[in-house]
């Protein structure tokens, strides 16, 4: 379950308020293209932007669309206490698993961050992934706690920065992973970039933000990569590259996710939660060759 592409969708917004209809479309589109699983509320989901109210509505509203499609659901906050309420409401949504990100706003130590998950997985039935993004969390996982984390009962996966851009190097970052964590725990990279480089080294998994829009692109890219076919899962990324250009640009990529998905009908404009005030003219422009470049359509 905790393999193959995992599509991370937008949860849009409108008037200040979640887009009831626009995110289910966003659901119903993922299961037709047969990913192999969906996270909602992930940091392309705006989290940790929204309430407890409109995350639990979500939660509920990417279960019932995905059909036998798994969801898991990110559960992250400030306090263990509201994470635990979080994940509760995500296991009564009938969740398959949940995604849990160190957030902070005080520094945390190691310590800090294995007590949480420690805590999570003792008040939760469902399986956990350990979300590592230190650009969002600022807090830095290390192979050591990667292990000690992993032993816990009830961690399913971890989820990784990208791995380097040197196919050798990129492969001996996953083996130390692998080393540190018990067999049954998956290795799923993120940073869409880095995703072709990462699963040809061994990633077992794509926890994909671009997947969330584009979920065929980004499963012509697993699969080639899961089945040996680097050089066409690289040459799909590279076709790809104006974005993660983008991405790298604006310092991640959700103002670019959103512009596309409202280039394409998938969105009304200013889809973001505020104060994200998404992309410029100039900057939607880019987006919309890419459009036209690539041949996408809703």
């Amino acid at each position: 379950m905790f393999t193959g592409l995992s599509a991370f969708p937008l949860t849009p917004l409108a008037d200040d308020a979640v887009d009831e209809h626009a995110f289910v479309r966003l659901v119903e589109r993922l299961t037709e293209a047969k990913v192999d699983s969906i996270t909602a509320l992930g940091s392309t989901g705006s989290y940790a932007y929204l309430s407890s109210e409109e995350r639990s509505r979500v939660a509920r509203l990417a279960v019932e669309h995905a059909g036998q499609t798994p969801v898991f659901i990110g559960v992250g906050a400030l306090r263990t206490s509201h994470v635990l309420a979080n994940a509760e409401k995500a296991e009564q949504a009938g969740a398959s698993g949940l995604l849990l990100a160190p957030m902070t706003y005080q520094p945390l130590t190691e310590d800090d961050v294995f007590e949480l998950f420690r805590t999570v997985t003792a008040g939760s039935s469902l399986p956990v992934i350990v979300y590592d993004n230190p650009g969002t969390t600022h807090f830095t996982f290390t192979n050591e706690l990667y292990g000690r984390i992993a032993e816990l009962p009830g961690i399913a996966s971890i989820k990784i920065p990208g791995v380097p851009a040197d196919p050798e190097q990129a492969k001996v970052r996953v083996q130390e992973i692998r080393a540190a964590v018990p067999a049954h725990v998956t290795i799923g990279v993120s940073g869409d970039a880095k995703a072709a480089a990462g699963l040809a080294a061994g990633c077992d998994a794509w926890y994909s933000v671009i997947g969330g829009t584009m979920p065929a692109l980004a499963m012509r890219i697993t699969r080639a990569a899961l089945e040996g076919r680097v050089s066409e899962a690289s040459a799909e990324s590279e076709r790809l590259a104006p974005l993660w250009q983008l991405f790298a640009e604006l310092g991640g990529s959700i103002r670019v996710v959103a512009a596309l998905a409202e280039q394409l009908g998938l969105a009304s404009p200013s889809c973001l939660p505020l104060p994200l005030q998404g992309l410029t003219g100039k900057q939607r422009a880019r987006v919309s060759r890419i459009v036209d470049e690539l041949g996408l359509t809703p």
